[in-house]
């Protein structure tokens, strides 16, 4: 490998580039998919390749190929350089890169149990097993469990002499099932909508227990077909961490990103709310109770490795403190324009993808006081959600609905009777600004999304948020169907 970084770096330093920088990627994944009792796909690959990411003229340029070889090395970088020579002559800002250290050194993910080396039969077998624990249920109409796992080794190296090796390891999996009688279709997913997920080997897939909680999880999802509609109006909701955890990466982790609010990142999902002005002036974000940090080290997070994808060192950074926005999720770019340097946030979706600014483990830090089944006790009335079953957001990250698998009506600090088809909606600081309790660590716990989309070409970002649950007054409440 150091032999083709090199070559790499001495071939773009030769045709000009003042900066250059090189990342080759081998991706290993597999997924199982199990429906009612039959497997319904298998799929494994292995993809390898590099890209050349340079500097020049104050312009970047980017190229990339499959194979690994001298002299596709040295045509990639040149046509790297070639790219940002062109793209200089529509240069509107030059780039100005920030003075990290460079970045040298190994780091892997935490594994106990190989997740590639767990046999074919018995990751199919677990799932089968799930799958059929859910299926006994009387009334259910289908079931589904999954499994995913992803690798990546990637090597690093840039012309300011950084050089580091990864290997980045994910795993998740989950069960779901849906009962249908005539137009009415509830489904009840463990542990949440999107799968648990986590950077681990397979033993976060053994510790989910798929199989132990599928039956109550199917038993859920039978009674929602004749439980009350969820009521409209103006309530008290506490948030299951199952449900928190998505409100956080939508209304709080896409707004923090510095490429959205500068409005390079802009035609795929929008720009950001979150102006610099705001950033200046110290902007109630919410309650003194909130404290939000963006956090690459954070363990068993999606978001956490040793180095970003422009060798910035992982960091646990602030975004919104006691409710003050404080900073953003940013680039080695982006953070000289305010003033500051790379939080390390720059990620790609492989080796032919250029790195974006991407959420890393973006999380609310736990209060000390009351644990999220204390939160339930103090509440006289209200409705706890769990589950995300939809979302809607505008393209500033401002405007928001979502709607969950269930509600439990909240009467007397106890939780009750289930409510179906539950929704609210608000405005993203005046929601944070509402929160009056937040969850201590004994309900703080790392969930995951394995499908964030960003970027043209468009890419798949595995992002982490640990929350601990937490009470919001006055919210708008609705009823809807899907």
């Amino acid at each position: 490998m150091p032999e083709l970084t090199d070559r790499a770096l001495d071939t773009a330093a030769q045709r000009g580039a003042s900066y250059a920088d090189i990342r080759i990627v081998r991706r290993t994944d597999e997924s199982i998919a199990v429906k009612s009792g039959r497997v319904e796909g298998v799929s494994s690959g292995e993809t390898e390749g590099f890209g050349v990411r340079v500097v020049v003229d104050g312009a970047w340029g980017f190229a990339s190929s499959h194979l690994l070889e001298p002299a596709e090395i040295d045509r990639v970088a040149a046509e790297a350089v070639r790219i940002a020579r062109a793209s200089a002559t529509a240069l509107r800002r030059p780039v100005e890169l920030d003075d990290r250290p460079p970045a040298n050194g190994t780091y892997e993910t935490p594994v106990q149990e190989d997740p590639f080396a767990v046999s074919l039969e018995t990751k199919i077998g677990g799932l089968l097993a799930a799958d059929e624990a859910a299926r006994k249920v009387k009334r259910v109409t289908f079931t589904e469990a999954t499994y995913a796992a992803l690798r990546d080794h990637k090597v690093f190296a840039a012309s300011d002499g950084s050089s580091t090796d990864q290997t980045i390891t994910h795993v998740g999996a989950a069960v779901e099932a849906n009962a249908i009688e005539g137009d009415e279709h509830q489904r009840r997913s463990y542990p949440d909508a999107g799968g648990g997920w986590g950077a681990a080997g397979y033993e976060f897939v053994r510790s989910l227990d798929l199989t132990g909680h599928a039956g109550a999880y199917a038993e859920e999802a039978v009674a929602l077909l004749s439980a009350p509609q969820c009521p409209s109006g103006r309530a008290t909701i506490v948030l299951d961490p199952s449900q928190l955890y998505l409100q956080i990466h939508e209304s709080c982790g896409h707004p923090t990103e510095l490429d959205r609010v500068f409005g390079t990142e802009a035609s795929y999902a929008g720009t950001s709310f979150l102006t610099t002005d705001k950033l200046e002036q110290g902007f109630r974000y919410g309650s003194d109770l909130v404290t939000i940090v963006a956090d690459a080290t954070a363990p068993g997070g999606l978001g956490t490795f040793g180095w970003d994808d422009e060798g910035v060192a992982a960091q646990s950074a602030p975004l919104v403190q006691d409710g003050i926005f404080v900073g953003y999720l940013s680039s080695r770019e982006t953070a000289p324009r305010i003033g500051r340097r790379s939080i390390g946030a720059m990620r790609a979706d492989g080796w032919n993808r250029i790195p974006l600014i991407r959420m890393t483990n973006v999380n609310l830090l736990p209060r000390p006081g009351m644990s999220l089944p204390e939160i339930v006790e103090d509440t006289d009335d209200g409705l706890y959600l769990a589950s995300n079953r939809s979302w809607s957001i505008d393209d500033r990250r401002l405007n928001f609905q979502f709607a969950t698998e269930v509600a439990y009506e909240i009467k007397g600090g106890k939780k009750g009777r289930l409510f179906k088809n539950p929704t609210y909606t608000g405005i993203t600081y005046e929601f944070w600004r509402s929160c009056d309790a937040v969850g201590d660590e004994r309900s703080y716990v790392m969930l995951g999304t394995p499908n964030c989309g960003k970027g043209e070409p468009g890419q798949v970002g595995h992002v982490g948020h640990a929350v601990p649950g937490a009470r919001f007054r006055n919210v708008q409440i609705g009823v809807g169907k899907w």
